[in-house]
Protein backbone atom coordinates (compact mmCIF):
# COMPACT_ATOMS: atom_id res chain seq x y z
CA UNK A 1 0.00 0.00 0.00
CA UNK A 2 2.53 2.37 0.95
CA UNK A 3 4.34 1.76 -2.55
CA UNK A 4 0.52 2.89 -4.12
CA UNK A 5 0.14 5.86 -1.92
CA UNK A 6 3.90 7.20 -2.81
CA UNK A 7 3.14 6.62 -6.54
CA UNK A 8 -0.73 9.17 -6.30
CA UNK A 9 1.56 11.44 -4.10
CA UNK A 10 4.18 11.41 -7.15
CA UNK A 11 1.36 11.98 -9.43
CA UNK A 12 -0.43 14.26 -7.51
CA UNK A 13 3.22 16.46 -7.43
CA UNK A 14 3.60 16.45 -11.00
CA UNK A 15 0.04 17.07 -11.84
CA UNK A 16 0.35 20.17 -9.62
CA UNK A 17 3.45 21.05 -11.25
CA UNK A 18 1.96 20.63 -14.43
CA UNK A 19 -1.02 22.85 -13.47
CA UNK A 20 1.23 25.84 -12.00
CA UNK A 21 3.24 25.23 -15.85
CA UNK A 22 -0.44 25.65 -17.55
CA UNK A 23 -1.35 28.76 -15.16
CA UNK A 24 1.94 30.76 -16.06
CA UNK A 25 1.18 30.38 -19.74
CA UNK A 26 -2.44 31.20 -19.51
CA UNK A 27 -0.89 34.68 -17.49
CA UNK A 28 1.64 34.76 -20.67
CA UNK A 29 -1.25 34.43 -23.36
CA UNK A 30 -3.33 36.76 -21.56
CA UNK A 31 -0.38 39.46 -21.25
CA UNK A 32 -0.25 39.05 -25.00
CA UNK A 33 -3.29 39.30 -25.74
CA UNK A 34 -3.97 42.31 -23.56
CA UNK A 35 -1.45 44.00 -25.46
CA UNK A 36 -2.25 43.18 -28.40
CA UNK A 37 -5.64 44.43 -27.54
CA UNK A 38 -4.17 47.98 -26.74
CA UNK A 39 -1.73 48.40 -29.75
CA UNK A 40 -5.29 47.64 -32.31
CA UNK A 41 -6.71 50.36 -30.07
CA UNK A 42 -3.80 52.91 -30.20
CA UNK A 43 -3.70 52.37 -34.45
CA UNK A 44 -7.40 52.74 -34.44
CA UNK A 45 -6.57 55.84 -32.65
CA UNK A 46 -4.37 56.57 -35.34
CA UNK A 47 -6.31 56.20 -37.92
CA UNK A 48 -9.24 57.95 -36.83
CA UNK A 49 -7.04 61.05 -36.84
CA UNK A 50 -5.47 60.38 -39.85
CA UNK A 51 -8.87 60.40 -41.52
CA UNK A 52 -9.60 63.52 -39.94
CA UNK A 53 -6.48 65.53 -41.22
CA UNK A 54 -7.05 63.72 -44.95
CA UNK A 55 -10.48 64.82 -44.81
CA UNK A 56 -9.40 68.46 -43.28
CA UNK A 57 -6.98 68.26 -46.24
CA UNK A 58 -9.16 67.45 -48.98
CA UNK A 59 -12.26 70.05 -48.05
CA UNK A 60 -9.48 72.76 -48.09
CA UNK A 61 -8.41 71.73 -51.43
CA UNK A 62 -11.71 71.94 -52.68
CA UNK A 63 -12.22 75.10 -51.13
CA UNK A 64 -8.82 76.21 -52.98
CA UNK A 65 -9.68 74.52 -56.34
CA UNK A 66 -13.67 76.50 -56.14
CA UNK A 67 -11.59 80.18 -55.67
CA UNK A 68 -9.17 79.30 -58.57
CA UNK A 69 -11.85 78.32 -60.85
CA UNK A 70 -14.01 81.31 -59.60
CA UNK A 71 -10.42 83.89 -60.46
CA UNK A 72 -9.94 82.11 -63.79
CA UNK A 73 -13.54 82.19 -65.00
CA UNK A 74 -14.24 84.95 -67.85
CA UNK A 75 -14.71 88.68 -66.36
CA UNK A 76 -11.89 88.30 -64.01
CA UNK A 77 -8.23 87.66 -65.15
CA UNK A 78 -8.44 85.82 -68.73
CA UNK A 79 -5.79 82.87 -68.93
CA UNK A 80 -3.86 85.62 -71.08
CA UNK A 81 -3.21 87.85 -68.52
CA UNK A 82 -2.15 85.63 -66.33
CA UNK A 83 0.06 83.90 -68.45
CA UNK A 84 1.75 87.15 -69.12
CA UNK A 85 1.82 87.96 -65.12
CA UNK A 86 4.02 85.21 -65.19
CA UNK A 87 6.21 85.29 -67.96
CA UNK A 88 7.42 89.43 -66.28
CA UNK A 89 7.29 87.34 -63.71
CA UNK A 90 10.27 85.21 -64.72
CA UNK A 91 11.67 87.74 -66.82
CA UNK A 92 11.90 89.73 -63.10
CA UNK A 93 14.02 86.81 -61.93
CA UNK A 94 16.32 86.57 -64.65
CA UNK A 95 16.90 90.24 -64.77
CA UNK A 96 17.60 90.18 -60.97
CA UNK A 97 20.09 87.23 -61.05
CA UNK A 98 21.84 88.89 -63.72
CA UNK A 99 22.33 91.92 -61.66
CA UNK A 100 22.72 90.61 -58.67
CA UNK A 101 25.50 88.63 -60.14
CA UNK A 102 26.77 92.00 -61.67
CA UNK A 103 27.53 93.07 -58.37
CA UNK A 104 28.77 89.54 -57.33
CA UNK A 105 26.25 88.61 -54.73
CA UNK A 106 25.07 85.43 -56.72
Amino acid sequence: MSTSRSQEDTYEAQNDQRLDELHSKIRTLRGVTTDIYDDAESQNLVLDETTGTFSSLSSGLTASAARMTRSLSPGALTAIRIATFVVFFLIGLWLGKHILSWFGWI
